[in-house]
């Protein structure tokens, strides 16, 4: 083995000190799937010891992070010091899993920018082939049009503009043009190391975008990869068609061992350090019990209702994609109604089929049939070639516009949610009518509202626009807006209200609980069978649908 192979392989310490000053650093992550945790932890250490690198400027395709760890821990360093020149910005889809980061944005400590996840993998492809930044049309009309905050979410942000959102008009559309400062150093994550530096991932939960990071850092002249793994095999060990990176694109490489309790340095997910029903390696057999039924199960099933519609409509299966929150229900009762032959469910992790993991384990599953690169998936939802999705809310308002997960004090960020739902032809907002305390239960084929939430969610104006309804209606969207006691329709003139579900008072449970009036023109009951017990022998109802 030649020299220059032996030094390929180096500790943490030594790898993190070839990275310089004002470095821009893209790292992988989809909270701790993929995730570099041991690097990130090395460059910490090595700022702290030595003041170096300094003023660097961090690039993920989701966030290498979850509380306590990766970029909630560089959050904390914040936080502690102020006047810390280690970090000067960060451009994120998520800030979400990491709170201590979050904190530091809203004090105004560091540069911080957003753009939604599908974004920044295209552009992450882009800037590999030397383009200044993309064009899409994601973002009009929302928060992160230059119209409005331009997905800057500090004071800081603004003032340096380092990623921006530009406005241009081609052949009479508007687009938004999204560039910041391209990377040249990669922190990535994969299984095996064998070596030359050929890298696979076999035993991760997803590919996330480790490819196109390291696309982007080695078009740039002296872009310096740092790969972390697990083991090491010796060359030829690892089958071609399974080299996910090849070793001539990696300058280094650190082998860590798998995490105990407190380091997860390489666990798959939050929860799990090596399960493999998650990388695939071993089949998903749990005895399923159904979901008790609730408030939110009859929003969950009103929206697989729609889906099996779809199925008769288009007059073949379709592909979905279920956001968190009510809308992961929707996947307990496509299994209760035996529908996963009808309705094949996606993640934005780049996961097919199977029962998607949530909370910080979110973008992992178990019993999936296919798993594809973020980039790629992303590409498909932008593209529209999904047929459906179903998203949650925390806001709604009279122009249909949705607020997903901003309000003051909270800044989690988009995610993949603006790429969703303007790429898929029909959307199906899903979530509870009012929020706060409340008391609703289901009962004799009824809905009971016997104490509502306090806060209202139907609203004047959302506090930030992530869905704009009037581009969706300009797209030619299918929208709607399902809760437990109504369900509204996306029209030119905003919202309509559609159904009432048996056993609401509509003056009182209904308009009284919104900010604004929708529109009224011809409301129907909301189907019975979805606040009863029963199944609601929906696979009978498409395996009907396919003999016709």
């Amino acid at each position: 083995m030649c020299l220059d192979v032996i030094r390929k392989f180096v500790s943490g310490a030594e790898a993190v000190s070839k990275i310089p000053d004002g470095a821009v650093v893209a790292i992988s992550g989809f909270n701790a799937a993929t995730a570099p945790f041991y690097l990130i932890d090395e460059l910490i250490e090595r700022y702290r010891k030595t003041g170096h690198p300094r003023r660097l400027f961090i690039i993920s395709d989701a966030i290498p992070s979850i509380p306590g760890f990766g970029l909630d821990k560089i959050g904390k360093l914040i936080l502690e010091d102020p006047d810390q020149d280690f970090v000067k910005g960060f451009l994120l889809p998520f800030y979400g899993w990491a709170p201590e980061l979050q904190k530091a944005v809203m004090k105004n400590l560091v540069e911080a920018y957003t753009w939604p996840i599908g974004i920044v993998t295209r552009w992450l492809r882009a800037v590999a082939v030397g383009a200044p930044g993309i064009f899409s049309r994601v973002g009009l009309g929302t928060f992160i049009d230059p119209r409005q905050d331009g997905g800057f979410l500090n004071g800081l942000a603004r003032e340096r503009r380092t990623a921006t959102v530009e406005l241009y008009e081609v052949h009479g559309r508007e687009y938004l043009l999204y560039r910041g400062p391209k990377p040249n150093v990669a922190l990535v994550r994969a299984t095996t190391a064998d070596e030359i530096g050929n890298l696979s991932m076999e035993q991760e939960a997803i590919y996330g975008s480790v490819l196109s990071i390291v696309e982007a850092v080695k078009a740039h002249p002296g872009g310096v990869v740092i790969a972390q793994v697990l083991r090491t095999v010796t060359l030829g060990e690892i089958h071609p068609k399974h080299v996910v990176v090849p070793g001539p694109l990696v300058d280094y490489i650190v082998v860590t061992r798998r995490g105990t309790e407190v380091e997860k340095y390489h666990w798959q997910t939050a929860s799990f350090d090596l399960n493999p029903v998650i990388s695939g390696d071993a089949p998903y057999r749990v005895a399923y019990e159904p979901v008790k039924l609730t408030a939110e199960k009859v929003v969950a099933r009103r929206v697989v209702l729609e889906l099996v519609n779809l199925v008769g409509k288009l007059g073949r299966p379709v592909t979905v994609n279920l956001g968190i929150g009510i809308p992961a229900v929707a996947a307990d009762v496509i299994r209760e109604e035996r529908l996963d032959d009808f309705i094949h469910l996606t993640v934005e992790s780049g996961v097919w089929g199977g029962i998607a993991l949530m909370d910080a384990d979110f973008g992992a599953a178990m019993g999936h049939y296919a798993v594809i690169p973020m980039p790629d998936q992303f590409v498909l939802y932008e593209g529209g070639a999904i047929d459906a999705t179903s998203l949650g809310f925390l806001q709604i308002d009279k122009e249909g516009n949705v607020n997903p997960a901003f309000l003051p004090g909270r800044l989690p960020g988009p995610g993949g949610f603006p790429v969703i739902a303007i790429g898929s032809p029909r959307v199906y907002f899903a979530g509870g009518f009012t929020a706060g305390r409340r008391d609703i239960a289901v009962k004799d084929c009824r809905l009971v509202v016997a104490e509502d939430g306090p806060i209202v969610k139907f609203v004047e104006r959302v506090y930030k626009i992530v869905f704009s309804g009037r581009y969706a209606v300009d797209e030619g969207k299918e929208v709607l807006y399902i809760t437990e006691r109504a369900v509204f329709r996306l029209t030119p003139g905003g919202l309509e209200l559609v159904e009432v579900a048996p056993g609401v008072d509509f003056e009182r449970d209904v308009l009284a609980k919104m900010e604004f009036k929708p529109a009224v023109r011809r409301v129907e009951e909301m189907d019975r069978r979805l606040f009863c017990e029963e199944r609601l022998g929906l696979r009978e109802v498409a395996l009907e649908i396919v003999k016709r």
